[in-house]
């Protein structure tokens, strides 16, 4: 591996295919001591979604990576989608982009989509002064793509003072727009085939040690694996391209001004009906094949990831829930993890995909009835009842 000081620290690492891998320490290495972490999260996200703002509340999130990496230069990255906020690691030679870039995703999300978002640059300096840390495995689910699973406590600890105001990134002035070509929101709700499309959120407690958060998760991926694809919540074929324009509205908002967006609202109405006639049909244009792109969409979505605990967004049935539910509720009697869990009928799916010509673009999972954030905010809710960690700093959960 080449020297991990250099921006290329995320491309050069080894990576892993099997999402089994995830509980293996070896695969998880430092990030650099000079790199960041950008994070951000949608304010009041479980109350924005309750109002039907799901949508609105995912591209929200997936903003975040689009800006960051689009001002970087599409480089190869560490990040992770959380549904109502993001993660990105970045190296120092791309602070002042990174940072010009969440304040214009802050104004542009307050302007256009009427959410607040929080956003912060952590150095890893003052994580690992807290004695904490940040290690980043690369998985791939398939060959044209790598996600980045994080341990060590340290990212969870930029969000939570991200929360309480430190090293905050203030918004940018009014119209300011960051950069967020190829973030897209076409697709309908994904309906679950097994059972219930179910989010789930694990992560360990204080007072659990490495190898019995590493057998728990280990158990519910074996677990869910026994479901058709693993319970991917996308069908191998990818999603039915139908004629609906719901996510157009938003994603003109994205990459054009005022002025334009109603021409840019046109030309992905016209994209939209052009897919679906390829598809119904069979039909070639030039280098593009809508059914290799609807194949290497399911084969490149990421609705399993570690983010200082296990995230996923399956696909179910009662059985296999209620032995993953059942698991859960053992180890956190044992004082081995706290979860989250939240059950909807649909998974939703937020794209970014730099051009359609190649077969790197990328997707990004959530429950459709708010996902990952309601999982999250029963998450908190034990927390709050005194059933939560019992150490102030989080738990590496992977060593």
């Amino acid at each position: 591996m080449t020297d991990p000081s250099k921006d290329d620290f995320f491309r050069t690492l080894p990576g892993f295919t099997r999402f089994e891998g995830v509980t293996d320490g070896g695969n998880y290495h430092p990030l650099p001591d000079d790199w960041f972490l950008a994070v951000a999260d949608i304010v009041s996200s479980t109350q924005a979604i309750a109002s039907g703002q799901y949508k609105s509340v995912n591209m929200a999130g997936a903003s975040v990576i689009s800006a960051v990496l689009n001002a970087l230069d599409h480089g190869d990255y560490p990040f992770v989608f959380g549904g109502d906020g993001a993660l990105v690691a970045i190296p120092p030679s791309g602070e002042s982009r990174t940072r010009a870039a969440l304040a214009a995703v802050r104004t542009w999300v307050a302007e256009e989509l009427r959410l607040s978002l929080r956003a912060a640059l952590v150095s890893m300096a003052d994580i690992r002064a807290e004695g904490l840390d940040v290690r980043v495995a690369r998985f791939s689910p398939s060959e044209f793509v790598s996600y980045a699973m994080f341990v060590g406590g340290g990212a969870s600890w930029a969000e939570k003072q991200m929360k309480a105001g430190r090293f905050a990134v203030e918004a940018a002035p009014p119209e300011i727009r960051p950069d967020l070509t190829g973030l897209s929101c076409r697709w309908n709700p994904i309906a679950a085939h097994n059972g219930e499309i179910v989010s789930i959120i694990a992560v360990p407690d204080a007072a659990g040690s490495g190898p019995e958060f590493r057998r728990l998760v280990a158990d519910i991926i074996t677990i869910s694996a026994e479901q058709n694809r693993d319970a991917h919540p996308v069908p191998v074929e990818g999603p039915t391209p139908v004629l609906a324009f719901e996510g157009a509205e938003i994603e003109a908002r994205a990459t054009m001004p005022v002025a334009h967006r109603w021409w840019r609202k046109l030309s992905i109405a016209a994209q939209i009906v052009l897919v679906y006639i390829l598809d119904k049909f069979g039909i070639r244009a030039a280098t593009f094949d809508a059914k290799i792109y609807r194949r290497d969409l399911a084969a490149n979505s990421d609705f399993r990831k570690f983010d200082d605990g296990l995230k996923m967004t399956i696909d179910v049935d009662a059985s296999h829930l209620a032995r993953i539910e059942a698991r859960l509720r053992e180890a956190e009697a044992e004082g081995v993890c706290r979860y989250g869990l939240h059950r909807q009928d649909s998974a939703l799916m937020t794209c970014f995909v730099p051009t359609p010509l190649m077969r790197d673009h990328m997707h990004f999972i959530d429950g459709a009835d708010g996902g990952y954030a309601m999982a999250a905010m029963a998450l908190r809710d034990k927390l709050r009842d005194g059933e939560g960690l019992s150490a102030s700093r989080p738990a590496a959960g992977i060593s």
